[in-house]
């Protein structure tokens, strides 16, 4: 079994992709695969991807770590550009800051509300509190991939990227069992956010929308 979708935050996956789009006139830029540390992520099971300078020295960032048997991996960490860079390496810790709140069965973690705010925040903590409840957790490796970044002024950017959780399986905690069902195309998730700068530079993601199956992410 794939894991569990994300929740809009909007209307339609359509009308926030409508307003991406015309926010971004023409979409982003990608850039070469990395696999450094991002900052503020654990080593051992977190996520790899390379943030930039301003992203490395923001202040107060808290620790997130992964347990050893999960892995997030980043693809397009790199654009050339130091401000996409800041933004996506922001944008992959809001995604780990996520994973890490099912880890530890809390939707109170700090890096949870530091990464994420507003409805980005109400569906993440939703979304995290639908694993507590069913006393679920997850294992294996998610790829994040086509990663594109566009910017909206100084303070403001859209982040689309496809996920492929082929790799990744449901857990419970209480039984132990890990659900392998065998991967279909709703394995393969099309995302599209929206972040903004906040007064200590941290881009934090304001609105998530997700469309589980999208055909923009298939193999």
């Amino acid at each position: 079994m794939t894991r569990r979708p994300r929740l809009l935050t909007t209307a339609t996956a359509g009308a926030m992709a409508a307003l991406l789009l015309a926010g971004c006139g023409g979409g982003g830029d990608g850039g070469s695969k990395g696999n450094d540390k991002i900052a503020g992520a654990d080593t051992g099971g977190s996520a790899s991807a390379s943030p930039s300078a301003s992203a490395s020295a923001a202040a107060g960032r808290p620790k997130i770590s992964f347990p050893s048997d999960a892995k997030n991996v980043f693809e397009e960490t790199k654009t050339g550009d130091p401000t996409k860079d800041a933004v996506l390496a922001d944008s992959a810790l809001s995604v780990n800051s996520v994973d890490e709140a099912i880890f530890k069965g809390s939707a109170s973690t700090k890096a949870l509300g530091f990464y994420n705010t507003g409805k980005a925040l109400d569906s993440s903590i939703t979304y995290v509190q639908g694993y507590i409840k069913d006393k679920d957790t997850w294992i294996g490796e998610t790829r994040y991939f086509d990663r594109k970044v566009t910017l909206s002024g100084a303070k403001e950017a859209y982040v689309t990227y496809c996920s492929d959780e082929s790799k990744s399986f449901i857990k419970n905690k209480k039984t132990k069992k890990v659900d392998r069902t065998p991967t279909t195309s709703n394995a393969y998730v099309l995302y599209h956010t929206t972040l903004a700068k906040n007064a200590d530079g941290v881009w934090q993601t304001t609105n998530i929308v997700s469309n589980r199956g999208d055909k923009a992410c298939q193999p």
